[in-house]
């Protein structure tokens, strides 16, 4: 019983190390995606004055 429940947590703990690591990815990516918008922006807004 204990062997079984040893890697149902292991299993569970892998899928929520994997599921976090792909939210941070995703978060990454937006800020990244965030950040260049900023620039183009900003190089937009001073080219109109």
């Amino acid at each position: 019983m204990t062997g079984l429940l040893g890697d149902y947590a292991g299993e569970v703990i892998s899928a929520y190390i994997v599921s976090l690591a792909l939210i941070g990815g995703l978060v990454w990516l937006s800020a990244l995606q965030a950040r260049r918008a900023r620039k183009q922006l900003k190089r937009a807004e001073s080219r109109h004055g």
